[in-house]
């Protein structure tokens, strides 16, 4: 693991730029994010098929955009666009381990939360960046790895707020920030801070799309 800081900057929803040593990989450029999301990544993960997840328009961007960049991801969005970019596409699962643009990476999780019994469960994946930052993708995945920063699926309709303060209580990071929160408006934004920050153990926050912090 690079001992090197690492710049973490929110797009929207579930959308992520981990950046260091002039490096940058994107997690979830999905169609609720900025149509450049992916642009500029030496690295594109992502964690399941759904539409704010992955958007095929966005990641063709990042890739024709950067001739050397490359996409780790599980089968059924890989096999989107492996035709299309040859050799750069990599199809990965639970409990595989890669490097990715000088990035650690370990891969959690299987299947997507249940949205409802009648709705069939769909694969999903987690990465674990550099043994520090967790996103899970749209599951309640709990890594068997300590972790330093869990982007938190703060809102869904695969999900309820006793649910997300229960997985912050059982992942126990240092801290918290908010992802898949597109859909939470103005007015319920306190709520979630106030009921996780109090109930959740452990510093929680969230980020304007386009603000950056540094981990």
């Amino acid at each position: 693991m690079n001992a090197s800081p690492l710049t973490l900057t929110k797009k929207t929803h579930s959308c992520v730029r981990i950046e260091r040593n002039g490096q940058s990989l994107v997690i979830d450029p999905g169609g609720f994010t900025e149509d450049d999301a992916a642009v500029g990544a030496d690295a594109i993960l992502v964690t399941h098929e759904h539409p704010d997840h992955f958007d095929e328009a966005r990641l063709r961007a990042g890739l024709e955009a950067n001739p050397a960049a490359q996409v780790w991801t599980l089968r059924s969005v890989a096999e989107q666009l492996s035709a299309a970019f040859p050799g750069r596409v990599h199809t990965v699962g639970h409990g595989d381990t890669f490097t990715a643009a000088g990035f650690d990476v370990q891969v959690h999780g299987e299947l997507h939360a249940v949205i409802h019994p009648d709705i069939p469960r769909i694969t999903n994946i987690g990465f674990l960046v550099d043994g520090s930052v967790f996103h899970p993708g749209d599951a309640l995945t709990v890594p068997d790895h300590p972790v330093d920063t869990l982007m938190l699926p703060v809102m869904a309709p695969w999900s309820k707020l006793s649910e997300v303060i229960d997985y912050v209580r059982e992942v126990k990071p240092r801290r918290a920030i908010d992802i898949h929160d597109a859909l939470l408006t103005d007015l319920a934004r306190p709520i979630y801070d106030t009921q996780i920050g109090a109930l959740g153990g452990t510093d929680h926050g969230r980020l304007t799309p386009g603000d950056a912090t540094r981990l």
